[in-house]
């Protein structure tokens, strides 16, 4: 059952501003990729220290539907280009950990999982939906930003981090 409590209050703010906030790079003449700390079992960095690599964010929830279509596909596009400098990292909005931990006993994750409970790191990227991801170049600027996940343009995601791994620092 659906239920408000579920929610922070920051990710109901969030999605409400995704009426008055379509776009993030052409609102904002910096499009650094604001820093956040990444604590998971399979790294332990920040975004800072990711420069050099292209970083594929994810924001999702347990009780985004088109979530599990996009895990599958992170997972098969972290494997592939992990080796030529790929990283994703996918950032969790559930006010209860538990509602993420069922959510990936049922849709594993072969990345790095932030927690953000509180919707502070969606703040700072001025989150445009659920799932909405960002890909941050080598020199740590947002390129590209999508809001959804779409089964239909996964050629044009994977090219964008193709055209990203392929440019020099």
């Amino acid at each position: 059952m659906f239920s408000i409590l579920r929610f922070p209050l920051a990710t109901l703010f969030v999605l409400a501003g995704l009426f008055i906030c379509p776009t993030f790079a052409s609102e904002q003449s910096d499009t650094s990729a604001p820093n956040f700390t990444i604590e998971s079992a399979q790294l332990s960095s920040s975004m800072a220290e990711l420069r050099g690599q292209v970083v594929y964010i994810d924001f999702w929830a347990s009780w985004c539907k088109p979530c599990r279509k996009s895990f599958p596909w992170m997972n098969e596009m972290q494997q592939k280009y992990r080796a030529a400098g790929l990283q994703i990292i996918a950032i969790n909005l559930d006010a209860e950990r538990q509602l993420a931990d069922e959510f990936l006993t049922k849709v594993p994750a072969d990345m790095p999982i932030v927690y953000d409970p509180q919707g502070l790191i969606a703040k700072d990227y001025r989150l445009l939906g659920m799932p909405s991801s960002y890909i941050v170049d080598k020199k740590g600027q947002i390129r590209f930003a999508h809001k959804g996940f779409f089964s239909d343009r996964q050629d044009q995601y994977e090219h964008e981090i193709n055209t990203l791994l392929s440019e020099q620092e």
